[in-house]
This record gives C-alpha cells, sequence and structure tokens, in this order.
C-alpha cells in the first residue's frame, strides 16, 4: 500500500510533467523558427493617435502553426505600459537554415528589431515618432498621426524608406547587424506585451481574412486605432503589398514549422513582473512652443568695460 509521502512525490511528479508538457499558445511563443520566410510589408494609412501616452506599434507577420500560414498583426496605437518606455518591434531573421521570429518588448531604449523599416517613425533603427520629456511624450508630427489630439508635438524631418522587406538575413533579407547601443538595450530590463497587446495578436490570428493564403499580402486593414479592433474602414492598403515581380518573389508554400530549442530561450521579465502590468499614464499639457529637445543653458556673458556694448548698424 501507498504511504502518504510516496503519493505525494508522485503526485508532485505528474504536476512537473503536466506542467512543462502543455504547448503554449502560438502568439504567446518566446520564438518560432520556420523554413519560409514571410511576406513583404503592405504599405499602410496610420490611423490617428486616439488619446495621449499612446505609441505607435507596427504591423507585421505573425506565424500560425494550427494552419501552417503566416497572418497579418495590423499596427495599432498602443498605451505605454510605464512612462519613459518605448516599443522595440518584433522581426524575423534568419539563422541556420530557418527564419526565427524575436518578440518585441518595452524599454527604456528601442534595441535592435532587424534594420527593418516598419515605418511610420520606424525607420530601421530606433523610433523617430517622438520621445518622453519629463514624463510626457512629444510626437513627430512629421511622421506620427496626431492632429485630432491635444498633445505635446514637435516636427523634425524623417527620411522615409519605401521598402517592404520583412525580414532580416538570408536570400532578399535586410542585411543590418545590431550597433553596441542597440546590444545593449537588449540587455536592459524590459517588459513584454501588454494584455492588450496580446489580445490584438490573438483577434488577428482567429480573423481568416489576415492570413496569407486568403489576402495574399494585401490584407483589407493595414493598421486600426486600438488594439483588437478591425473596422474594414481602419485603414485601408493603399499599396500593393510588394514591388517586386511574381517571378523574383520567395514562394510561400509548404512552409516547415520547427521549434527553436528550449534552451535558446532567454526570457526577460520587466520590474513588476513584465506582463502588462499598467503604471497611472502621465498627465499631458500642451505648451506654448514645445520644443524638440530641452537646450543646455548657457551663462550670459558680463557686459564690457565702458558701458553697454553698441548695436551694430544693419547690413546696407
Amino acid at each position: 500500500m501507498m504511504n502518504f509521502r510516496n503519493f505525494f512525490s508522485l503526485a508532485l511528479l505528474i504536476g512537473l510533467v503536466s506542467l512543462f508538457s502543455t504547448p503554449a499558445p502560438a502568439q504567446l511563443s518566446l520564438s518560432i523558427s520556420i523554413g519560409t520566410p514571410p511576406p513583404p510589408l503592405p504599405f499602410y494609412v496610420q490611423p490617428p493617435l486616439p488619446a495621449p501616452g499612446y505609441i505607435w506599434t507596427p504591423g507585421y507577420w505573425a506565424w500560425d502553426p494550427d494552419y501552417g500560414d503566416y497572418y497579418w498583426v495590423p499596427g495599432t496605437w498602443v498605451l505605454a505600459p510605464q512612462v519613459g518606455y518605448l516599443w522595440t518591434p518584433p522581426w524575423w531573421g534568419w539563422s541556420n537554415g530557418l527564419y526565427v521570429f524575436h518578440r518585441g518588448y518595452w524599454g527604456p531604449h528601442v534595441g535592435f528589431y532587424g534594420g527593418i523599416a516598419y515605418g511610420y517613425g520606424y525607420t530601421g533603427t530606433g523610433y523617430q515618432g517622438g520621445y518622453w520629456n519629463h514624463g510626457q511624450f512629444f510626437y513627430n508630427r512629421s511622421v506620427s498621426n496626431v492632429t485630432n489630439v491635444r498633445v505635446n508635438v514637435y516636427t523634425k524631418p524623417v527620411t522615409v524608406i519605401r521598402n517592404n522587406v520583412s525580414y532580416n538575413g538570408g536570400k532578399g533579407g535586410i542585411s543590418a547587424r545590431p550597433t553596441a547601443a542597440q546590444l545593449q538595450a537588449g540587455r536592459e530590463s524590459h517588459l513584454t506585451a501588454t494584455s492588450a497587446q496580446l489580445q490584438h495578436v490573438r483577434a488577428a490570428s482567429a480573423n481568416t481574412s489576415f492570413r496569407y493564403s486568403s489576402n495574399q499580402g494585401r490584407p483589407a486593414v493595414g493598421a486600426t486605432t486600438k488594439p483588437g479592433v478591425f473596422p474594414k474602414s481602419a485603414a485601408i492598403v493603399n499599396s500593393p503589398a510588394s514591388n517586386v515581380s511574381p517571378a523574383t518573389r520567395p514562394s510561400y508554400s509548404a512552409p516547415v514549422d520547427k521549434p527553436v530549442p528550449q534552451e535558446n530561450f532567454k526570457p526577460q521579465p520587466g520590474p513588476s513582473g513584465g506582463y502588462g502590468n499598467h503604471a497611472p499614464p502621465p498627465t499631458f499639457s500642451r505648451p506654448s512652443t514645445p520644443p524638440p529637445h530641452p537646450a543646455p543653458s548657457r551663462p550670459s556673458a558680463p557686459p564690457a568695460k565702458g558701458g553697454p556694448p553698441q548695436k551694430k548698424p544693419p547690413p546696407q
């Protein structure tokens, strides 16, 4: 007859086996690798900013192993989980004969995201759509649609890259490599995608019209104002999905689904658990003349001897 101690040990062993043998949902996986590159990025119109404190998160192609197909995750505005944090987008990269998916994260600096030009401030390096300053976010209206909300704004020209390549490395991929600063940003304390972002991904994966097999790389909805809401009028794709001719475009048939070894996973939870814990949104006010960046103060020069300086006559 089994005594209480042996019964407890057996129950604990069964529980541990069940815990580590249960597969995680595809959209929550730390990393996925397959043998076929993701489709080109579609060109879409950014919807207007819904409220202060929201940060733009660009759209990308995700992989659904249940259907063996890519699906489009529309770009959307997301409330920052913490003041001072920015979004590093997810990206696909070529590694050892497979395309590996790297999850996005929130952090004090934007890290490496494959050099992919997602647009609207994400030029392939950093984020040019805005910055935090004393607990408030300043939006660059040259690349951000912020005309309908009263927020801090500035104007700084940004080079727009019309490049819809959606992966790094491999045949036809972006050749960018991370800089020392980007590697350092990747080692900082991070927060994973918020609960609203995870809901957004789940809703996109359940929408059959977002699958590549259904839209051939041209989803009807390119972006939305808020996560998880996909009205057909939210954002219409305004350009072909690719400038590459069909003859030279990579084939997306018969992809291979292969998980990355568990020992390569290195999750980095945030200081408060890292799973969408929101801090109270900051209080925003619109200054009369918002500066792009605070300029350092300079001491005034002492007046010259013999009285105040004379004004120079205007040029003739």
